[in-house]
């Protein structure tokens, strides 16, 4: 079925919802925050004027089976901040990351949560326009970690939500993307990271296969997605001659790559259900379906 909304989408996710249900939330480019009944979508049974500007990113979690705690969607805008929205508590987010007075606001491009292993802990991951990245805990309502990978953020996403933080993977505008090892965080260092360079292209999109979170697929400019392998080191943190822990950044291999199109592939998504099979979607206005065979041998 075809649905048409007057408001253009910019981004969506069924993560906040149950598999039952399968409501999805949509961010906008008027700033707008909906949550759909796909049965009945005429009216959208959430609604909030969540940001000034557009909703560039939107990631969900507690649904789907996915994550402990309450379910909860994150949205990212070029206004500058960063929500956090609970749909059972109308109008309000129940977390609102913004810059500080004095700092310039700076276009938020991509938002995950992370973390969210039991009933309390959660947290939330953005990257912005000017190469920051910035982790806030939910927890203690508070800014755990600020990086800056010196090009804008196109994508982030943690290996998996449901998980003690393990590994987090950014991309970015010139080709490059990092793995940081988010077990061990050091007291001025933070965590330790470990870059690639994939292609000359902007890296629009990381997924982590959900059956094996060590492999992950990128998906780029130049129309092409590369499959990728994280090796942990032989020990995965160390101390410092302080005494302090401090993270052991592994190695990342290239299994296989693929150009599809001649367009950018900007979306890109694996299924949970059947290991291999995945979707993305071009420029060329094209969506394809992939399988990846022999995934059980890396």
């Amino acid at each position: 079925s075809k649905i048409e909304k007057p408001k253009p989408l910019k981004c969506g996710t069924f993560g906040a919802t149950s598999l039952q249900q399968r409501y999805l939330a949509t961010g906008d480019f008027g700033g707008n925050l909906n949550i759909w009944n796909l049965e009945a979508p005429e009216i959208p049974v959430y609604s909030v004027k969540g940001h000034k500007e557009i909703i560039n990113s939107i990631d969900g979690v507690g649904g789907l089976g996915i994550g402990e705690g309450a379910p909860e969607i994150v949205t990212g805008s070029r206004d500058g901040t960063v929500k956090v929205w609970d749909p059972r508590q109308k109008d309000t987010p129940v977390a609102n990351m913004e810059p500080v007075q004095g700092e310039s606001k700076r276009d938020c491009w991509t938002v995950a949560f992370g973390n969210a292993y039991n009933q309390e802990e959660r947290v939330v991951c953005a990257g912005y326009d000017n190469g920051d990245i910035k982790l806030f805990d939910l927890k203690t309502m508070s800014l755990r970690w600020e990086t800056n990978i010196k090009n804008g953020v196109c994508s982030l996403e943690f290996d998996r939500k449901d998980v003690n933080m393990n590994k987090l993977v950014a991309t970015s505008l010139e080709g490059k993307f990092h793995v940081f090892d988010m077990r061990t965080q050091h007291p001025t260092k933070g965590f330790a990271s470990v870059s690639e360079k994939a292609q000359k292209s902007t890296i629009w999109q990381v997924r982590h296969l959900p059956q094996n979170r060590d492999v992950f697929m990128t998906s780029g400019g130049a129309g092409s997605v590369h499959l990728w392998k994280y090796e942990y080191p032989a020990q995965r943190s160390k101390k410092d001659s302080e005494g302090a822990e401090m993270g052991v950044a592994g190695s990342v291999s290239l299994l296989q790559n693929v150009t599809l199109s001649t367009q950018p592939i900007s979306s890109l998504d694996w299924s949970p259900d059947k290991k291999g099979l995945c979707v993305c979607g071009a420029f060329d206005q094209t969506v394809r379906v992939l399988i990846v065979t022999k995934l059980n041998k890396v």
